[in-house]
C-alpha cells in the first residue's frame, strides 16, 4: 500500500511560506481547497513541488497536476522529471492526455475533429521565415487581410512570450521573431477584438459534466486577461450553447479528462471559438465556487478508488 493516495503538484514558489504575494496566496488557497475536498473523500493527500528532489514519487498512487507554473520556463527539466516520474506513479489527468495537451499543437487535431478555432497559423521551430512572410502566408490561408495579430508560443502559460502586433510593426519585431522561432513552435493568430470587448469565458467540467464558469476581462488598455497583468475574473452563468460547445470539445479528445477547463470566446465573425483546452494544469477557480472542489474529489474517488 502506498503512503499517499494523491499528491497535488505545484511549484516551489506556490508552497506555503511566511512571505506571499497575492497570486501565491490565491494558488495556495486553491490547492488547499482541492486537498481538503480529497481528504473529505477519505484520501491521504500531500502537496509537493515537482522540483522537490527529496520526495520519493513512488510513494503516492497518483499525482494530480495542479499549479507547476514554472514548467514552461524550465521545460526540458520538467519533461525529464515528468517522464521519469511517470514510471513511478500515475497522473491525473493521464500521462497520455498531459503529453498531448502540454503543446498547443493539439489545437490542430481538435480543429480536424470539428472544433472551431480562431484563424490560426502554426509556425514550426526553426522555420526559415520572416514575420512579414508568416503574416502573408497566414492571410493566404485565412483568405482575408488581417491588420492586428497575436504571436504566442505553443508551449507556455500566463501570456509568456505573447505579443500583440500590428501589421505595420513587423520590422520592429523581426529580430525578436527570428530568435523566438529558433527555440519553439509558435502560433500567429488573428487578434480577437471580442476578447477585449466582451471577455473570455472559462467553463469547468468534471467527468465531462459542466460545473461552473468564469469570465475573464483584460484591464483597460491591455489585451491579456490573466490576473498577472491586471485582468479580472468573476463567476459567469454559461448559456446552453456555451456548455454544449465545451462538451463538444471534450468529445473530440482521445479520452475523457477527469477535469478540464474549456476557454471560449466569440470570434471576429460572431461565432463561438476555442481559445484553449486546459487539461494539464488549469486554474479552476475553486475560490469562487468551492463546491467544484468537491465535484473533482468525488470524481477522483469514483474513478480511481472504488
Amino acid at each position: 500500500m502506498k503512503a499517499l493516495d494523491v499528491v497535488l503538484l505545484t511549484a516551489d514558489k506556490y508552497l506555503p511560506s511566511e512571505e506571499l504575494n497575492p497570486l501565491a496566496r490565491n494558488v495556495i488557497l486553491e490547492n488547499k481547497l482541492a486537498g481538503d475536498a480529497l481528504e473529505k473523500q477519505g484520501l491521504k493527500v500531500a502537496t509537493k513541488s515537482w522540483s522537490d528532489a527529496t520526495f520519493d514519487w513512488s510513494t503516492t498512487s497518483f499525482v494530480m497536476v495542479r499549479t507547476p507554473w514554472d514548467y514552461f520556463e524550465r521545460f526540458a527539466e520538467f519533461m525529464n522529471w515528468f517522464t521519469a516520474t511517470s514510471k513511478k506513479t500515475n497522473f491525473i489527468n493521464s500521462h497520455n492526455l498531459i503529453n498531448w495537451n502540454i503543446d498547443k499543437n493539439y489545437l490542430k487535431e481538435l480543429q480536424g475533429r470539428g472544433v472551431h478555432l480562431p484563424n490560426t497559423f502554426f509556425i514550426s521551430k526553426g522555420a526559415q521565415i520572416s514575420l512579414n512572410g508568416a503574416m502573408k502566408n497566414a492571410e493566404e490561408q485565412f483568405g482575408k487581410s488581417v491588420g492586428t495579430w497575436v504571436l504566442k508560443p505553443c508551449i507556455a502559460g500566463g501570456a509568456y512570450n505573447t505579443y500583440k502586433l500590428d501589421k505595420t510593426e513587423t520590422e520592429a519585431y523581426e529580430e525578436r521573431f527570428r530568435q523566438l522561432i529558433q527555440d519553439d513552435d509558435f502560433m500567429l493568430q488573428e487578434f480577437q477584438w471580442n476578447i477585449v470587448e466582451k471577455g473570455e469565458i472559462s467553463l469547468m467540467l468534471f467527468q465531462g459534466q459542466y460545473s461552473h464558469a468564469v469570465i475573464k476581462n483584460a484591464k483597460p488598455g491591455d489585451f491579456r486577461v490573466q490576473d498577472d497583468y491586471g485582468g479580472s475574473v468573476a463567476l459567469y452563468e454559461a448559456s446552453e450553447q456555451e456548455i454544449a460547445f465545451s462538451k463538444h470539445v471534450l468529445k473530440a479528445c482521445t479520452e475523457l479528462p477527469l477535469y478540464a477547463r474549456v476557454d471560449i470566446f466569440e470570434d471576429n465573425s460572431g461565432e463561438l471559438a476555442l481559445a484553449e483546452l486546459e487539461i494539464f494544469e488549469p486554474e479552476l477557480w475553486f475560490r469562487l465556487y468551492p463546491e467544484a472542489a468537491d465535484l473533482q474529489a468525488k470524481a477522483v474517488k469514483d474513478r480511481y478508488f472504488q
